[in-house]
């Protein structure tokens, strides 16, 4: 169990997990680890999580005995014996060739996040020098390009602690990571040449593309602005570990070395930077390293064709392979560089002020370290911003590429951030929805292709997702006040979820009778809290946005009424929301026959036999699902006034916290993806079955804990007034995430930094109630804490401060502008 103080420094054995990611959105990621190593460097469009380069910060204080560290702090244990053979062509019995593990290091460090900004600090009691290392990345909300630079910054900070001066030289080394290790079975005739080469204050590590692979086009730069700097594009040629030994050599004298690359083959496998000074007693001095890349293309491409089309090439064309954002905007590595240097103080201005902002809060902590964690998720390879500025996502990232494509209606439908911070990119996935992956029927395919283009409706759509949409739509639509844009989605809108009526409620009950696909990767057969509360919060979207455009919707508001007394009667049990199972009498027909035709799949007799005695697998009939009622929380945090019975929402939600919260899982028997939550630690089930009924082959992951699904609690908790039960579940999720076990900054779930934990940003809206309407141009605010209170609020236009100050609601516009024609203070739920 972790002592750490939430949102507070990591350190001794906490610190063996962190990875921070640094990086634009959709850019490519490199992380800075709680001890100040570098690694998981992903530039290539794709998640490489056990890079671990030769790229590190020194400094020699010289002197009748130099001492020379490299700037990190001691060696996390697990990674003695760790198999890097996938990185590395080892194993773990090899002795960790390749690695700068062995290299003499500071004897103390700790952590410290404020978002986007991660520092470590390094103490030694044999050095009159102690440092530190600040990773950060420009993050100016509401301003999407200049976030979604492939940049990263490194800034060494030096402190001379003694009374004495001291002569020291600071230096960076990087092997060439864009050399491009995938060549396959290609011959060697047809690969591409690699260098290091000189460039303004740095070196710029590259790699050519060949006619077979045009995409392993690379290059990096990295540069320092202090004048003193001096450049070596030419490490020392040889086998065996030469180019380390030599390179540390250079270090541990406190050489100064420049060179301009060697003439003949082979390349040089490197490049480094000196910078020479002179530190008088208790002065500090902070070197900026700035690291730029640009990969122009890549051979990503995703899902299946809409009809039939010729076989495409592994080339930069947009139309075939994903091409980044930032490569329509710049041409090269030198011009990224350039603009990074030339902006780089505007845009750590701009960032810090959005840091001081976020921070300038009174919530619990626990909340705090729960949405700024998650914010790390936009830094990470699980999303890509392609050339025409749209994003387009995974749903979370394997160790070497991206996990469950196509920005994943039902997985995204939890997320929060980006439709707040970055709105116009948060618009880009709802285009996408109603345009490329819907049809003319109505079907929208939940997995968009990449690129982004017209996708094949071959599968389910679903209903989660594909109502989800809606909800976003009116989401997007309050808090951009642009109704033009509404009124232009509103037929596509209307097409889509006519669509869902026609396909999962043909009677026109209020119930989704028919089986309907979902985010647990199965059918309900019959109809469920889960999916019949998203129903009715979509219909009730539905009817004010059509109110908006002047459209007749009069049968959305007559089904809307129906959906919710159907819910409120027949799908709650008194104490909370369940599943009624049917598989007879549907237009769907026999569940083994309709697997068969949609999924390819085969059942076994003895899998024959269960449905015929408890009907199809994978349901939840009566059991306590803890998604069970999110159509409630989905239209409070979309902004949309909710219709479903408060009492009966918050009767669920108090069930939800007594039988699937767990204080230990240590009796708790999970056959399916344990180390989500496991042992001693304290989780969120997905579901339980309190009173009887569970089937024996309940819904896939029923057994698991999924961040994403603790915050939609634990923020809807919130929302009617549950703080102490909400807060214990954050609490919970934090403490398995302590840096010990597991890295803070990577709440995972079907891949790495999952895009479901997003949900965390929720927490903000469940202890304030804060919700700025743009369209109206009113501040809402509902708290959930007691007295006076500040917290961040983001718009479209701009960010702030709200909150309570002597019992009076108040904006403070931090940047930006937030139109605002009055504050409505709510009562707080009880």
């Amino acid at each position: 169990m972790s002592h750490r103080t939430y949102d507070g420094r990591y350190t001794g054995s906490q610190l063996d997990r962190i990875a921070y990611p640094l990086g634009g959105i959709g850019a490519g990621m490199i992380c800075l680890e709680g001890g100040g190593a570098l690694s998981h460097v992903s530039f290539r469009h794709q998640p490489d999580i056990f890079s671990q380069p030769m790229m590190f910060g020194a400094v020699c204080v010289k002197g009748d005995t130099p001492h020379a560290r490299v700037l990190q702090g001691p060696v996390p244990s697990w990674k003695v014996m760790f198999p890097w053979s996938s990185a590395l062509g080892q194993n773990s019995g090899n002795g960790g060739q390749g690695l700068i593990l062995g290299l003499p290091r500071f004897a103390e460090a700790d952590f410290a996040a404020r978002f986007p900004f991660g520092t470590c600090t390094l103490r030694d009691p044999a050095l009159p020098v102690s440092a530190a290392v600040t990773g950060w990345s420009p993050f100016l909300p509401g301003e999407a390009d200049d976030s979604s630079l492939p940049v990263a910054s490194l800034e060494y900070a030096l402190h001379n602690t003694s009374d004495k001066p001291v002569e020291a030289v600071f230096s960076f080394h990087a092997e060439n990571v864009m050399r491009f290790l995938k060549w396959g079975d290609l011959p060697a005739a047809q690969r591409s040449a690699h260098r290091v080469r000189p460039i303004s204050g740095g070196f710029v590590l590259e790699q050519d593309g060949s006619d077979a692979v045009p995409h392993a086009a690379g290059a990096m730069a990295v540069t320092c602005d202090a004048s003193a700097t001096q450049v070596n594009c030419h490490w020392f040629r040889g086998g065996w570990f030469d180019p380390l030994t030599m390179v540390w050599r250079s270090i541990a004298n406190g050489e100064v070395i420049e060179q301009g690359p060697p003439g003949d083959d082979p390349p040089s496998r490197g490049g480094s930077l000196y910078v020479p000074m002179t530190l008088e007693a208790d002065e500090r001095t902070t070197l900026r390293i700035r690291l730029s890349w640009f990969v122009p293309c890549s051979g990503l491409r995703e899902g299946d064709e809409a009809e039939a089309s010729a076989d495409v090439d592994n080339g930069c064309d947009t139309s075939t392979t994903y091409q980044p954002w930032y490569a329509s905007r710049f041409d090269n590595v030198e011009a990224v560089a350039t603009y990074w240097h030339d902006h780089y103080d505007r845009l750590r201005r701009a960032t810090q002020r959005f840091t001081d902002c976020f921070y300038e809060t009174s919530l619990p902590s626990e909340v705090v370290d729960a949405v700024a964690s998650n914010l790390t998720i936009l830094k990470s390879p699980t999303i890509l911003r392609q050339a025409d500025g749209r994003i387009w996502a995974w749903e979370g990232c394997r160790d070497d590429r991206g996990c469950c494509p196509g920005s994943c209606t039902h997985v995204w439908n939890y997320a929060q951030s980006l439709s707040h911070l970055f709105p116009e990119l948060e618009r880009t996935l709802r285009q996408t929805e109603f345009h490329e992956a819907q049809n003319t029927e109505g079907h929208q395919a939940f997995r968009a292709p990449l690129p982004i283009r017209p996708a094949a409706h071959d599968f389910h759509a679903a209903a989660d997702g594909q109502l989800g949409g809606i909800l976003k739509v009116y989401r997007e639509w309050r808090i951009s006040g642009d109704s033009a844009w509404l009124k232009r989605l509103w037929p596509d809108l209307r097409q889509s979820l006519d669509y869902c009526i026609k396909r999962w409620d043909p009677a026109r009950e209020g119930a989704l009778r028919e089986p309907h696909h979902n985010t647990y990767d199965i059918e309900f057969w019959g109809p469920d809290g889960m999916c019949n509360s998203i129903y009715v919060a979509a219909l009730h979207a539905a009817v004010l946005m059509g109110q908006a455009v002047a459209d007749d919707v009069a049968e959305y508001e007559t089904l809307r009424d129906r959906a919710r007394q159907f819910l409120e009667t027949q799908l709650y049990d008194g104490e909370y929301f369940i599943q009624k199972i049917q598989w007879q009498d549907l237009r769907a027909g026999n569940p083994v026959a309709q697997a068969a035709k949609s999924m390819n799949l085969s059942y076994s007799a003895e899998a024959r036999a269960l449905i015929e005695t408890e009907g199809p697998k994978y349901q939840y009939g009566t059991g306590c699902l803890s998604d069970g009622i999110i159509g409630d929380w989905f239209a409070r945090v979309c902004g949309l006034p909710t219709v479903i019975d408060p009492g009966k929402v918050a009767s669920h939600l108090t069930a939800v916290v007594r039988y699937n919260f767990r204080a230990n899982l240590r009796e708790h028997a999970n056959p399916q993806r344990p180390t989500y939550a496991l042992g001693d630690e304290a989780g969120l089930l997905l579901c339980s079955w309190p009173k009887e009924g569970e089937p024996s082959l309940p819904f896939v992951y029923s057994n698991e804990v999924w961040t994403g699904i603790e915050y939609q609690v634990a923020s809807h908790l919130m929302m009617t007034g549950q703080v102490v039960n909400a807060l214990k579940i954050v609490r919970a999720v934090r403490d398995r995430y302590d840096g010990m076990t597991r890295n803070p900054f990577n709440e995972y779930e079907c891949g790495h930094w999952y895009a479901r934990a997003m949900a965390s940003y929720g927490l903000l809206q469940g202890m304030t109630g804060q919700w700025y309407d743009a369209v109206d141009q009113v501040l809402y605010l509902r708290p959930q804490v007691e007295g006076d209170f500040r917290a961040f609020l983001c718009t479209a236009q701009g960010y702030g401060i709200v909150g309570l100050r002597n019992g009076e609601p108040f904006l403070d516009v931090r940047h930006g502008e937030i139109p605002c024609q009055r504050i409505e203070l709510l009562a707080t739920q009880a």
